[in-house]
């Protein structure tokens, strides 16, 4: 099939609803994002990095190695560096040396740190529950459940790779 036979997306309705869609998407999450951000900023001091650092930590009792902590986070060891530096300097983490791996260190949560998180997660919930209360429970939950069908959908795309 020549290019001047094929299908353009352009000409096709549902090709320009999906774009506005995945727009609408992209601009909620940016708006939802910066108002997380101001939140913290303005209630507790602290950042939406601070935030993720300890909700990733608060999943793991045991704690992770900061190559651990980088990854699941998707971010650089560099990145997460300073931000655990500072929460250990707040005493809301503690590094532990990893047994049988001398430059190694697992970082877990305070006492301190999980009463923090505690606080924070549940000003997050408020937050979030308050910016989509537009939805009641059954949209969201539909919501949801179509946008982690469209993600296990991209999700096989990677398997192949």
């Amino acid at each position: 099939m020549s290019q001047d036979t094929q299908p353009n997306a352009a000409d096709d309705p549902a090709s320009k609803a999906r774009l506005r869609l995945w727009l609408r998407l992209l601009k909620g999450q940016r708006k939802i994002e910066n108002r997380l951000r101001e939140k913290l900023r303005d209630d507790y001091g602290s950042t939406l990095p601070r935030f993720d650092v300890l909700a990733a930590l608060s999943r793991e009792p045991d704690g992770l190695k900061m190559s651990q902590l980088s990854g699941v986070l998707k971010v650089s060891n560099g990145n997460v560096t300073g931000i655990v530096d500072r929460l250990s300097k707040d005493g809301f983490l503690e590094r532990v040396p990893v047994e049988g791996d001398r430059r190694a260190m697992r970082v877990c949560l305070t006492k301190s740190g999980r009463d923090h998180f505690a606080t924070l997660a549940e000003a997050h919930e408020g937050w979030i529950d308050d910016m989509l209360s537009e939805f009641t429970a059954d949209e969201a939950e539909d919501i949801a459940a179509r946008l982690a069908s469209l993600l296990d959908h991209m999700n096989e795309g990677d398997d192949q790779a």
